[in-house]
């Protein structure tokens, strides 16, 4: 299962580091105004979807892509987000 995640972050990384022309990864790294679109986007589909009890599940993965995808356009590290949580832990 994490195997997944972390398969999206070195995607992200390494299309950052080494652009696919014509890839959406690439356009969603490159543009931060559409990355934040898309997770807003995406963010309310899953919503609407939890609500109505309908394609939960395809909705989320599309968050975690997406947020995945806004994160590191803003370089915003995942370790600093892990690092984060496990402060959090009572």
């Amino acid at each position: 299962m994490l195997n997944t995640l972390e398969s999206l972050f070195k995607l992200a990384r390494e299309r950052k580091n080494n652009p696919v022309e014509g890839s959406y990864t690439n356009k969603l790294l490159n543009d931060r105004s559409l990355s934040k679109e898309k997770i807003l986007e995406e963010l309310n589909e899953l919503i609407e979807a939890v609500e109505k009890n309908t394609n939960k599940v395809h909705e989320a993965a599309d968050v975690f892509y997406h947020l995945i995808m806004y994160l590191e356009s803003n370089n915003v590290k995942i370790e600093e987000v892990m690092e984060e949580l496990e402060k959090r832990k009572k």
